[in-house]
């Protein structure tokens, strides 16, 4: 009589009990459209069909002590990393900045919000709470999304920036349009011209 095979894991539907107890393994990548939240982030005009943008993932389920803890109780938990180069919008020259991402995060899994709240206190990696099953791939973008720069930068910005917004176009129609106290200035010349009379 042959065994079963073992149930396969999925990224978008992970039961992450099972998972840490069989020291499941999960890895792929993921085209960045598929991380709406993430692609907005990026310089949509630096992202050509010839180069795709995909962010590339590994996950390890394991029972975890953490250090925080003092009960020396093993866990459920994730290892999870991540990486992609992400085009970002460079806040100097406002031109697209290829900018190396990475994720190495430690997580442990509580049965519900109440729990996870109480470990959270001590606990020295994140705790999510995972009743059922989880999407761990909305995770990864979470996870992406707060490791980003808060201002990407050029090192050496491949041209300059504007130094201002002025057009000649506007310019000339502001010198042509009248000042709005001009005609007030003018009466106020003829009332006084008046008096003098």
């Amino acid at each position: 009589m042959s065994a079963h095979a073992p149930k396969p894991f999925h990224a978008r539907r992970l039961d992450a009990a099972r998972f840490a107890l069989e020291a499941g393994t999960l890895e792929g990548t993921v085209p960045l459209p598929d991380f709406p939240r993430l692609a907005q982030e990026a310089a949509a005009q630096a992202i050509t069909a010839d180069a795709p943008v995909v962010i590339g993932w590994q996950a390890q389920g394991e029972q975890r002590r953490d250090a925080g803890l003092d009960d020396g109780i093993a866990r459920a938990a994730l290892h999870l990393c991540a990486q992609a180069r992400l085009p970002l919008v460079c806040q100097r020259c406002l031109q697209p900045v290829w900018t190396a991402i990475a994720v190495d995060r430690h997580f442990l899994f509580a049965p519900d919000e109440a729990q996870a709240m109480q470990l959270d206190e001590h606990a020295e990696d994140d705790v999510l709470a995972v009743a059922g099953d989880f999407d761990l791939l909305d995770l990864i973008e979470d996870e992406l999304l707060l490791a980003l720069p808060l201002a990407p930068r050029h090192d050496r910005c491949p041209q300059s920036a504007p130094q201002s917004a002025r057009n000649a176009g506007f310019d000339a129609g502001v010198l042509d349009k009248p000042h709005p106290f001009a005609a007030l200035a003018a009466l106020k010349g003829r009332q006084r011209g008046s008096n003098d009379l």
